[in-house]
């Protein structure tokens, strides 16, 4: 018997790249590994330089990327009671489309339903 080792993924319910990668590859089986994962890169690497831009990212019926501008602010740690000055930020932030929000609740019991 083979010992087999758990991935973050097996447990976590998150798909890593390579997993992505792979899903892509078995579905296309006249694509080659390597040209789905160049791909995958090239796809990521332009979403990654169009936030750096300010830009955003609309891919319709799966969502928008986009930047979230968090201003300078002093904040006071919780377990010292200090007052810490927090530098200005920018974060990714993502907001799914409508049709990606009717695929993940198409599923679900409603309220009235019993059961």
């Amino acid at each position: 018997m083979t010992a087999r080792l758990l991935r973050a993924s097996d447990w976590l319910g998150t798909m890593l790249k390579p997993e992505l990668v792979q899903r892509i590859v078995a579905q296309t089986m006249h694509l080659y590994h390597r040209d789905v994962a160049r791909t995958v890169d090239a796809m990521l690497g332009e979403i990654r330089a169009t936030l750096a831009r300010g830009d955003r990212v609309q891919l319709r019926g799966f969502g928008t990327f986009s930047i979230k501008h968090r201003s300078a602010r002093t904040v006071k740690n919780p377990k010292t009671g200090t007052y810490v000055s927090v530098e200005q930020k920018n974060l990714p932030f993502f907001k799914s489309g409508k049709q990606m929000h009717v695929r993940l609740n198409r599923y679900l019991p409603s309220a009235t339903e019993p059961g």
